[in-house]
């Protein structure tokens, strides 16, 4: 039998001024993980957080990750909380993160980055909108939403929202493991809402991701750095060695040129296939997210197996380069390039790194230069893929459709959520990602935005979800 949810939207509806205001406040703490000078400010927002859930009646705890790696920073701690705690309902473990990309108005922002704005079309303009304050801020609303109407909460729920996800998550895997058979022992099913619809106009239920592996190329020869009128054309410039190599990593249409890496690749089945069919995307939406029409393809199907079942190679940037306005003649004494390449089932870590390792060390020797050069893995990622047939699942389908009106669409993604991964192979439960935003929201980039209307719907989804997984057949 389908819940009953009306009188918990009509609160939903009823409270969106007070949930706008409280994604204002978390807006206005810049959270940047990613700069030391801004680490306070991460660690107010998990205390904001924290302090947000103790008013709401949650048992709260903030767990201390010790020092970043290399450096006499603390990490900011994981905001971990329980509401709930009745051993005759499910319990859900939700997961999000609460630092933020950087962020200047310099940058290009039509608004201050920290101010959220809202526009007339509903656009509400802020670092963190969408990525990931609006969706964390969302469970919290769904709490409040129930107490106001009077509704009991359907499950049990468990949240985990870190500070260091758009810097490396670091120190989480072993949070999320130590407390596997602890805090997190009773969880049934997991959630995490911190990716986005394939579109602007119906919602999505994501099952796959891709991982990432990401590669520096070191470059260097010259004991410092030169001008480029006294020692042009005498030495051996490392920057050039360095875009030589680059340059032969992938070509103009996204083809990996590294040999061992495409042959990793699950072959794409009859089934698979048939599954692109249905789905609801255009051309003209992607369109929109580039602001251009540069796409590789021209049709639905090839660029979205491009974008969710196929690996990718990207180049990131070049470190120790001159990158100001102007002109310079420097010769940079070392420069190190960056590359990322999106991993996918069937390829293996160890394998990837093995090839990408052989093929830039091939390169460089046929250079015959006099430099060094050294490549090595940053930090690596597994791809992930979970079963939508699960009754997380088909719980999720419930209440979108009750919420939105419409079937969601079952997709996978292209990005990466290494977290998905770890809290899958830890419980042991099935992973799902349900997401609050659309596609041009803009995370990462200028004019980040979430949608009001997604905003309080998603809000509304949320606490649906709940109900549905609270009456969902396990089998």
């Amino acid at each position: 039998m389908a819940p009953q949810l009306d009188s918990y939207f009509q609160q939903v509806d009823a409270l969106s001024d007070a949930f706008i205001e409280r994604l204002r406040q978390a807006v206005a703490i810049p959270s940047v993980s990613s700069e030391a000078a801004r680490r306070p400010d991460v660690v107010r927002m998990g205390q904001f957080l924290a302090d947000e859930l103790t008013k709401l009646g949650a048992h709260v705890e903030l767990r201390p990750l010790g020092k970043q790696p290399g450096t006499d920073l603390d990490l900011p701690p994981v905001v971990l909380a329980r509401y709930g705690n009745d051993k005759n309902k499910r319990t859900i473990l939700v997961y999000g993160h609460y630092d933020v990309q950087p962020a200047q108005k310099t940058d290009g922002w039509d608004t201050e980055p920290f101010e959220l704005t809202i526009m007339p079309d509903g656009r509400m303009c802020g670092r963190g909108s969408t990525d990931d304050k609006g969706p964390v801020l969302g469970w919290l609303n769904a709490i409040e939403a129930h107490k106001s109407a009077g509704i009991e909460f359907p499950v049990n729920l468990l949240m985990c929202f870190e500070g260091m996800e758009e810097y490396g998550s670091e120190g989480l895997d072993d949070l999320i493991n130590a407390e596997a058979k602890k805090f997190f022992a009773d969880a049934d099913a997991v959630c995490i809402s911190d990716n986005y619809w394939l579109g602007t106009e119906r919602p999505c239920l994501t099952y796959g991701l891709r991982g990432c592996n990401y590669y520096s190329v070191e470059v260097w020869g010259p004991g410092a750095d030169l001008h480029s009128g006294v020692f042009g054309g005498t030495a051996q410039e490392p920057m050039t060695d360095l875009v030589r190599i680059m340059s032969s990593l992938v070509d103009t249409n996204g083809n990996i040129l590294i040999p061992g890496i495409a042959e990793q690749v699950a072959p794409v089945t009859a089934e698979e296939e048939g599954l692109y069919d249905d789905i609801s995307f255009t051309m003209e939406t992607l369109h929109e997210s580039l602001g251009s029409k540069t796409t590789i393809f021209d049709d639905k199907k090839r660029t979205l197996m491009a974008r969710w079942r196929q690996p990718s190679l990207s180049l990131h940037g070049i470190e120790g380069a001159f990158s100001a306005p102007g002109a310079k003649t420097v010769i940079p004494a070392k420069v190190i390039g960056k590359f990322s390449i999106r991993t996918v089932p069937n390829m293996d870590i160890d394998k990837t790194n093995e090839a990408v390792y052989r093929y830039v060390e091939d390169v460089f020797k046929k250079l015959g230069s006099k430099n060094s050069m050294k490549v090595y893995a940053q930090h690596t990622g597994k791809w992930w893929v979970a079963s939508p047939k699960h009754w997380n699942f088909s719980a999720a389908a419930k209440a979108t459709e009750r919420v939105w009106g419409v079937k969601p669409d079952f997709t996978r993604e292209g990005g990466s959520i290494p977290v998905t991964l770890t809290f899958e192979q830890a419980t042991g439960k099935n992973v799902l990602l349900l997401p609050m935003g659309s596609s041009t929201d803009g995370a990462h980039s200028i004019n980040e935005k979430l949608d009001k209307r997604n905003y309080i719907e998603g809000i509304k989804l949320l606490g649906a979800y709940l109900h549905y997984v609270a009456e969902e057949p396990m089998n």
